[in-house]
């Protein structure tokens, strides 16, 4: 019994020591998951053949993962930027988000790597069409 008891407190000690030398390490701070997102992306569009350039900025007012996408679906360098929104991996248009000459876009897109795979519907006023992109860096 006398040998059990030396083990038991051979080993309390050694869990006290282990317990107490450990450091409690600060937590990495968040990054935030819009910055993969940010700057200039080359965007091919498979139905039309289109290969055109955007824009991904970063909103500095927004807590909620805004970005702004200019010329998203080649709307022009001119018109309003689309607002979209970031969440991981993912990044969604905002709902009916209109642009360019009064066109309706919907849909997101999935980060993989250097790439965003982006199916979307733009309404032109004429006709719904069922697009997908391919964002890559240039």
């Amino acid at each position: 019994m006398k040998r059990l008891n030396v083990y038991i407190f051979t080993l309390a000690a050694f869990l006290w020591i282990g317990f107490s030398s450990c450091e409690n390490d600060p937590e990495p701070s968040p990054t935030d998951p819009r910055e993969a997102f940010a700057g200039v992306w080359l965007v091919t569009e498979t139905e039309t053949k289109l290969t055109y350039e955007v824009t991904v900025a970063l909103d500095p007012q927004a807590l909620n993962g805004r970005v702004f996408i200019s010329n998203f679906a080649n709307s022009g360098s001119t018109s309003n930027p689309a607002n979209a929104y970031v969440s991981g991996a993912t990044i969604t248009l905002g709902i009916n988000e209109v642009i360019g000459d009064g066109w309706i876009v919907n849909g997101s897109g999935i980060l993989s790597g250097s790439t965003i795979i982006w199916p979307y519907t733009l309404d032109n006023g004429a006709d719904l069409l069922h697009l997908s992109a391919i964002y890559t860096r240039p």
